[in-house]
């Protein structure tokens, strides 16, 4: 007999569960594609670098279910507050007809059993479908190739799915007979006429609240642009009075907005007395007025969804644009000299880094010439030779004072436009040319470029080398790096003639980069070099009396590709993960209170409608009213989102930029998929419940 009670309640009542089940069959396939990730990764034909990260990210993602599997939690227990508020007169039916407390209770363990069943069974089929689709995605991100595609069901991802959101349920249906064992008769009989007192706001208080609100904010938006440096100076400190002054000042907007905005179109007697405007406005500020904090939390978590989604979306795509074209090297050998006991580097022997090289790869049964159509080995010079001060002249302490986070002391690294040229050729970049008394700078890195390496060329700035000054030959930094490790991010080298000597001495390091030919199996031919490098890419060889005063090691254009992609995917699937479960919460905390007005507002309906307000109006009254509920908190967390971003650019900058136009269009999509079904669903469920009693 309560099996098909709840059944026939189920369908009576599938109006109000459609929020309810909406967010859990969303949640359960969420949760299924991203740990069904690890199953479709075991296919990838990747490499074993790429494939120790794809491990990596795979316990990350199971660790982060952790986190999300108690958001959910925390989510579905609300949305069961918002049902057993909404259905409080028909348990209170059920009293009053002599039911006991514990039968409902047993009723509504298996409306919650069913629920759960049923959501369960489609949340996973949805999530099955949804993940042959993503494998694609997968495949793109960790770029492996589909040879091996097939249509994968994540049994792993099932069993955690089955585990989590059952113990998910069975809280809820504990938390449920709880809550219905508390109730009184009274209560549940008159739930539907009780409501939240609404005390309406000093309009002085509230406008001064506003402008310290918007203050606040001017202040902490501020800080993460235009006042970056200030920030960066003491970023421990700042970082968490910046997001304190944020949610505070968030808090402080909703409060003064809610007592303020009525008043504002109370004024306004054209837009105010039109149609149904008063009555929507009222019901709006009121709303406001008793969800002050969950409009601001709701706020907060749609801001940090669009940061973390536009920046992890951003960084991938720029890693896909640009990653390649800035790395034409295949591979950098760098020999490194151990040290005296006065911390300098001791003489180094003047010969050929690159008669060295192709020596040990000989003596391990590789030919250089077969495998490399360019080998360009040059000294680097670094230590007491010139320092970034030297080259910054006049502009260095007004440079320093702006960028407290520069460390203007440290060396310059130097190399002769011979070494640059050869390099240059090898690459296909344009060659220099320099005269006996100028010198050039070459970098990639924006902010380095921007902020101090232009302005002291612009302003001549001279330098001396070895006794020798030398003045700039270009105006701006030419476009390049020196070193393949350096690719992503070369704040600047110094290219000086060949005229000018340099102590041996100063040379801390020899860098030797190779090109391989087009016509070469490149997969063997670096499988090879890594077993000469075996004891993690470091080749030592031992001096004429047995000790060891340097050592070798290498860096690959693959290898670089392959951390920077995987980095990037994991970073991208985290991002996408918490960021959908973030909207998710959002949106479906919105709709539950927008419903639970609805609920609460049926007899304001109702009498409008006996005065003749005719069915459009009302309707229309409650569309806007609720695009407005969920435009606002979206509104402000947009606001706080463009300088949010512009801070998220600086901090990635060290990972190359980011691709701005293509991530926000994804996160837009995101947003109106989810955020947009979330407010349709409300529409159509309110306006179920505003007719339930129109006649």
């Amino acid at each position: 007999m309560f099996c098909k009670l709840a059944l026939k309640n189920i369908r009576r009542s599938i109006k109000d569960y459609a929020i309810y089940f909406f967010t859990l069959v969303l949640g359960v396939a969420v949760f299924y594609v991203f740990n069904a990730i690890e199953s479709q990764t075991v296919l990838l034909d990747v490499t074993p670098r790429m494939r120790d990260m794809i491990e990596l990210t795979n316990g990350i993602l199971s660790a982060v279910s952790i986190l999300v599997s108690l958001i959910l939690g925390f989510l579905i227990i609300y949305a069961s507050r918002f049902l057993i508020k909404r259905r409080s007169k028909e348990f209170g039916i059920y009293l009053t007809l002599g039911m006991s407390k514990r039968k409902i209770s047993t009723i509504l363990l298996l409306e919650t059993l069913f629920i759960g069943l049923i959501s369960l069974a489609i949340g996973l089929l949805a999530g099955v479908v949804i993940s042959q689709f993503t494998s694609v995605l997968v495949a793109n991100m960790f770029e492996a190739n589909l040879t091996r595609f097939t249509f994968v069901f994540s049994v792993s991802a099932m069993l955690k799915s089955l585990l989590y959101f059952g113990v998910i349920y069975l809280i809820v249906m504990i938390f449920n007979t709880v809550n219905i064992s508390r109730q009184k008769l009274i209560n549940l009989l008159s739930s539907s006429r009780r409501s939240e007192k609404v005390k309406m706001k000093n309009p002085w208080v509230c406008t001064v609240v506003f402008l310290v609100a918007c203050a606040m904010l001017a202040w902490s938006y501020w800080m993460v642009t235009a006042g970056i440096a200030d920030f960066i100076s003491s970023v421990e400190e700042n970082f968490f009075l910046v997001i304190a002054t944020g949610v505070i000042a968030t808090f402080l907007l909703f409060w003064s907005l809610s007592g303020l905005l009525l008043r504002i179109f109370t004024s306004l007697k054209g837009i105010y007395y039109r149609k149904l405007n008063s009555f929507t406005l009222r019901q709006f500020s009121s709303k406001i007025n008793t969800t002050v904090a969950s409009m601001s939390l709701i706020s907060l978590m749609l801001f940090v969804t669009i940061c973390v989604l536009s920046s992890a979306l951003s960084v991938r795509n720029y890693i896909n644009a640009t990653l390649r074209d800035e790395i034409p090297v295949d591979i950098e050998f760098v020999k490194y000299y151990h040290t005296d006991t006065d911390g300098k580097p001791e003489a180094t022997q003047v010969g050929s880094f690159k008669d060295e090289l192709e020596q040990i790869l000989a003596d391990h049964g590789i030919n250089a010439d077969e495998i490399f159509s360019a080998i360009v080995a040059f000294p680097r010079y670094e230590s007491n030779i010139l320092s970034l001060r030297d080259t910054l002249g006049e502009l260095a302490d007004e440079i320093e004072l702006t960028n407290p986070e520069l460390y203007i002391d440290s060396p310059e690294e130097v190399i002769h436009l011979s070494e640059y040229n050869a390099l240059a050729r090898a690459i296909g970049n344009p060659e220099l040319s320099l005269a006996s008394d100028e010198y050039a700078i070459v970098a990639n890195y924006q902010p380095a470029i921007t902020t101090f390496r232009n302005p002291a060329l612009a302003a001549n700035t001279e330098i001396t080398i070895a006794g020798k000054t030398l003045r700039p030959k270009y105006s701006e930094v030419q476009n390049g790096s020196v070193r393949l490790s350096q690719a992503y991010g070369n704040d600047g080298v110094i290219i000086i003639p060949d005229s000018i000597s340099l102590d041996n001495k100063e040379v801390i390091e020899w860098v030797a980069e190779c090109v391989y030919r087009d016509n070469i199996d490149k997969k063997a031919a670096e499988a090879a070099i890594e077993d000469v490098f075996s004891h993690y890419g470091i080749y030592q060889s031992p001096d004429s009396d047995g000790t060891y005063s340097s050592f070798i090691y290498f860096n690959s254009r693959q290898e670089i590709i392959d951390n920077s992609v995987s980095t990037n995917a994991m970073v991208t699937f985290i991002g996408l993960y918490l960021g959908i479960i973030f909207l998710i919460s959002s949106a479906a905390v919105l709709a539950l209170k927008e419903l639970s007005e609805s609920s609460d507002n049926r007899d304001k309906f109702t009498m409008l409608r006996k005065i003749g307000t005719s069915e459009k109006m009302l309707t229309s009254a409650l569309f806007w009213q609720i695009a407005i509920f969920f435009a606002f908190p979206l509104l402000v967390a947009i606001i706080h989102s463009i300088f949010g971003i512009k801070f998220c650019s600086f901090i990635l900058e060290g990972f190359g930029g980011m691709d701005l136009i293509g991530a926000i269009t994804t996160t837009a999509g995101i947003l109106i998929l989810i955020y947009g079904g979330y407010f349709l669903i409300t529409f159509l469920c309110s306006k179920n419940i505003i007719r339930e009693h129109r006649h």
